[in-house]
């Protein structure tokens, strides 16, 4: 049977108790959840340490460490959770998109284990993991829209239901994670950093620069961060000395306020042309603070309601992935063992409706 493929029972439709594993950059994290809903456990290995002397991730690196960290992850998840691993119903992992070595260590473990327990296994998309970890938190009612900010996606995502998904908006170049961390980079800021200019830009002043807004008058969705980037290159080429202490705030801010803007701005544009009231941002940069403010200002004024997960839930991690993996499980789809990860995976063609699609058209 072709990895493309899924395999569709009747399913019990019972909640289940999941081991989640997720390796898709450079995190290793493992998780215990129940029912979908409760992370009785999600531990996270970081690899921070090991690429901020490259000012980047390394995907041999990150890879190799994922091997390293994986076993001692997993029994970690376990142990937090107090449960054994005998009692593990089933297995969800991250299929992609990511960093294939990577993704490729934490799919090769999920299929081991499924195989060697007897167990079901299903892998989830990266950002169906994001956008669905509010859920791990609070009732949230569909449908919703989802803005979906990392340091690989920028995206507006129709939420219809697990495994329903509707692209409105997607970056054109540079990804709103990766322009903070490539500013940051050509700032001689240290790894990651969009940390850091989070932090200086809460000391600056967001209108002391002018940085452009790109694509913000467009009558669309869509998002374009690298003319930003290289607006701020530019203003850096032209400072006859370098851009340090208060300067060094005020460019920060003013970076990250026309970041900000043109993501609300966005993110409203959306939510009136679907007619949704509730908006849930998630992802790496989902951290943010200007951002959760700019959004929350953006509700106030609105009337819409504005969730964010907590930021244990933001960032990369296994726990995410549970909120789908139960919902497939449950209901009957599982995955074959000879699944491949996906370095490259629309969302609109992941979950139920797009494995079906997939099937049907590859039938046909």
């Amino acid at each position: 049977m072709s990895s493309d493929f899924w395999i569709l029972s009747s399913g019990n439709m019972t909640p289940m108790l999941l081991l989640a594993i997720e390796s898709s950059c450079d995190e290793t994290s493992a998780a215990v959840v129940r029912d979908g809903r409760h992370a009785l456990s999600n531990v996270i290995a970081s690899q921070i340490d090991v690429h901020a002397r490259y000012g980047g991730v390394v995907p041999e690196l990150a890879s190799r460490k994922h091997v390293e960290a994986i076993t001692p992850v997993i029994d970690e998840a376990l142990a937090v959770a107090g449960v054994e691993l005998a009692q593990i119903e089933g297995v969800v992992v991250t299929r992609g998109p990511g960093l294939v070595g990577a993704l490729l260590v934490g799919l090769s473990t999920a299929k081991a284990l499924a195989f060697a327990r007897q167990i079901p296994l299903v892998g989830v998309h990266h950002m169906e993991g994001h956008i669905l970890a509010p859920l791990l938190e609070q009732e949230l009612e569909f449908p919703y829209l989802a803005l979906a900010v990392s340091g690989g996606h920028t995206h507006l995502y129709r939420v219809d239901g697990v495994g329903r998904y509707r692209t409105l908006g997607r970056t054109l170049d540079d990804a709103s994670g990766e322009a903070f961390d490539k500013v940051a980079k050509l700032l001689g800021l240290p790894y990651p950093g969009g940390v850091v200019i989070d932090r200086l830009a809460a000391k600056g002043n967001p209108s002391a620069i002018a940085f452009p807004r790109p694509l913000l008058h467009q009558d669309n969705c869509d998002f374009s961060f690298s003319g930003i980037k290289t607006a701020v290159l530019n203003y850096v080429k032209k400072q006859s000395a370098p851009v340090t202490g208060k300067h060094l705030e005020d460019l920060a801010a003013s970076f990250q306020a026309a970041v900000v803007e043109v993501l609300c701005r966005k993110t409203l544009r959306a939510a009136r042309a679907e007619g949704l009231q509730r908006v849930v941002v998630a992802g790496g940069v989902a951290c943010n603070s200007g951002l959760r403010a700019g959004m929350g200002a953006m509700a106030a004024a609105e009337g819409l309601q504005v969730v964010f997960p907590s930021p244990g839930l933001c960032g990369d991690n296994a726990a995410m992935l549970g909120v789908a993996g139960d919902w497939y499980l449950s209901h009957g789809q599982q995955a074959p063992l000879d699944l491949n990860a996906l370095a490259s995976w629309p969302l609109d063609r992941a979950g139920l409706g797009g494995a079906l699609n997939a099937q049907h058209s590859q039938a046909g």
